[in-house]
C-alpha cells in the first residue's frame, strides 16, 4: 500500500507516528514522507543549514523509509500561512503523483500554527480517494479523539527511541527522551488492551 506522511517540519513524522511508521514498514508498505521545512531558522548559531535535514535522513532511514523517498521543501519555519495556497499545490502534485491510500497530517486542532496549516490544506487536498489520520502530538494539543489505535511490537516502539536520538540538535526537549516516548506507547496500549500503540484521530476512512 502507498503511503505517505505530511510532517511539518524535520522531526513531526517521528514524534507523531514513528513507531507506526516502523511497523507499516515492517509489514511491507511504501512509505513516503513529505517534510515541509528543514527549520534553518531555529538552528543555533554555527550549525550547518543542512543540519536538521541531515539528522532527519538519519532518523527516517533508521525506521525503514528509503532515503528516495523522504521529500523536503523548504517553506519558512513558523510563516507556512503565508505560503498556504504554495503548500496546497505541492500537495496536489504529490496526490496525483503518489496516488496514497492513506495520509496521515498533524491534527486540525493543533497549536502550532505551522502544523494547522498543513493539516487544514492536507484535509482539503485529500478529500477523496484514501484514508486520511490524524497523529497525536500531545504538547500541542489539549484534545484528541483516540479513534484508531495501531498495534506496536516492541521493535517498532524501540525503533522510533533509537529514530528520535539521531536528532542530536533536538535531544534536550523533553518529549524526545527515551522514557517519554515508551510511557506515551504504553498508555495508549493499555487504552486498548495491548502493550503498546500509537493513537490516530479520523479525518477520513476508506475501506
Amino acid at each position: 500500500m502507498s503511503i505517505l506522511v505530511l510532517s511539518p517540519h524535520t522531526d513531526d513524522a517521528e514524534l507523531g507516528c514513528g513507531a507506526t511508521i516502523s511497523r507499516l514498514v515492517r509489514e511491507g508498505n511504501k512509505v513516503r514522507v513529505a517534510v515541509f521545512s528543514m527549520c534553518k531558522e531555529s538552528l543555533p548559531k554555527g550549525l550547518a543549514p543542512d543540519t536538521l535535514k541531515t539528522e532527519c535522513i538519519e532518523s527516517l532511514t533508521s525506521l525503514g523509509v528509503l532515503e528516495e523517498d523522504i521529500l523536503f521543501y523548504d517553506y519558512q519555519v513558523r510563516v507556512f500561512n503565508y505560503s498556504r495556497q504554495s503548500i496546497l499545490d505541492e500537495m496536489i502534485v504529490l496526490k496525483k503523483k503518489l496516488e496514497p491510500k492513506l495520509v496521515f497530517i498533524p491534527s486540525v486542532d493543533d497549536y502550532h500554527q505551522d502544523h494547522k496549516t498543513i493539516a487544514d490544506e492536507a484535509v482539503r487536498c485529500f478529500k477523496n480517494n484514501c484514508s486520511v489520520l490524524s497523529y497525536e502530538l500531545i504538547w500541542n494539543n489539549t484534545s484528541f479523539k483516540n479513534q484508531i489505535y495501531y498495534d506496536l511490537l516492541e521493535q517498532d516502539v524501540q525503533n522510533k527511541i533509537t529514530a528520535l536520538s539521531k536528532y542530536e540538535t533536538q535531544k534536550n526537549r523533553i518529549y524526545f527522551q527515551n522514557n517519554f516516548i515508551q510511557s506515551l506507547a504504553t498508555v495508549r496500549g493499555a487504552q486498548n488492551g495491548i502493550r503498546y500503540a500509537e493513537v490516530f484521530e479520523v479525518i477520513r476512512y476508506k475501506i
